[in-house]
C-alpha cells in the first residue's frame, strides 16, 4: 500500500528531476509561498507529497500561458478553488492552441511549397493560424515597455506590410529568416557577439529592420530593439528556437554593432 503513488514523498533534488524545474527554482517557489513543502526534515530537507506534486503542476500549466507567478499564487490559494474544473478549461485552451499550432505548420508548408515553385498560395492562406489577440497583446507589451513613441515604428511596420504584395511578404518574410539563419550559424561557429566578422549580416539586419520601421534605426534604437528581442517572450521564444541562447547573444551582437557602426 506505500507504493501508492499517493504516499510517496520526493525531496527537493528529486522533485526537480521528475519535474525538469531547477532545484533552485524550487526554493524560490518556497521562499515566495508559492509551493511549500508538505515538511521538512530534522536535517532540513524539504519533502513533497501528492498534493504538492499536483499543485507544482498547475503552476507549470500557468506558466505555459505566461501568468505570473504572483497572480498563480492568488489563484492557486483562492477559496473554493475547483481544481476539475481549472484542468478542464486548461485541456480546452491546449486543444484550441495546438489546433492553431497545426493550422500555422500547414500555412508554413504551403509557403515553403511556393518558395520552391509546386504550388502558389492563395493570398488569404498566407495568415492562417496567426493570432489577432497575441499580436494586440505584443503591440500592447511593447508600448507598455517603450512608451507611445514605440506605436510610430508599430504603425510604420503595418504600412510597410501593407503596401506589399503577397510576393513581396513572401521575400521579406525569408530575407530575415535567411539572416536569422547566418547569426545562428555564426553562434554556433563560435563568433564572440562583439566579432567585426559579423558586421556584413548585422548590416543586412539592420538595413532590414530599417525598411520595416521605414527609417534606418539609430544605434540606440538598435540597441533597444535587440533589448527587446530577449525580454519579450514572443521574440525571446522565436530566437530560443532557431537555437538556444541565440537571443541573449543576437541583443549583444546588436548593441555591439550599433555602438561601431551606427550613429546616435
Amino acid at each position: 500500500m506505500r507504493n501508492d503513488a499517493r504516499f510517496r514523498t520526493y525531496t527537493v533534488s528529486q522533485l526537480a528531476r521528475l519535474s525538469g524545474i531547477s532545484v533552485r527554482t524550487l526554493h524560490h517557489y518556497d521562499d515566495i509561498g508559492l509551493l511549500k513543502p508538505a515538511s521538512v526534515g530534522d536535517n532540513g530537507y524539504r519533502y513533497y507529497g501528492r498534493e504538492e506534486l499536483l499543485r507544482l503542476q498547475q503552476i507549470l500549466f500557468h506558466r505555459e500561458f505566461d501568468l505570473a507567478l504572483g497572480d498563480i499564487r492568488v489563484l492557486l490559494d483562492a477559496p473554493g478553488l475547483d481544481r476539475l474544473r481549472m484542468l478542464r478549461e486548461q485541456r480546452a485552451r491546449i486543444a484550441e492552441e495546438a489546433d492553431r499550432y497545426r493550422r500555422l505548420a500547414r500555412t508554413i508548408d504551403r509557403t515553403i511549397a511556393e518558395l520552391e515553385g509546386r504550388d502558389t498560395v492563395m493570398d488569404k492562406q498566407l495568415y492562417e493560424g496567426f493570432s489577432p489577440e497575441k499580436q494586440a497583446g505584443y503591440e500592447a507589451w511593447i508600448i507598455d515597455r517603450y512608451g507611445e513613441q514605440a506605436r510610430a515604428r508599430i504603425e510604420a511596420g503595418r504600412e510597410a506590410m501593407a503596401a506589399m504584395s503577397p510576393g513581396q511578404k513572401q521575400d521579406w518574410m525569408a530575407e530575415v529568416a535567411g539572416i536569422e539563419g547566418d547569426l545562428a550559424r555564426a553562434m554556433h561557429e563560435g563568433f564572440a557577439a562583439d566579432d567585426v566578422g559579423l558586421d556584413p549580416v548585422m548590416a543586412a539586419h539592420h538595413a532590414w529592420v530599417g525598411r520595416t520601421w521605414k527609417v534606418p534605426p539609430t544605434a540606440a534604437a538598435y540597441a533597444e530593439l535587440g533589448v527587446l528581442y530577449r525580454t519579450n517572450p514572443e521574440f525571446r521564444a522565436r530566437y530560443e528556437g532557431i537555437r538556444p541562447g541565440l537571443a541573449d547573444w543576437m541583443a549583444a551582437a546588436m548593441k555591439s554593432y550599433g555602438a561601431r557602426a551606427l550613429q546616435g
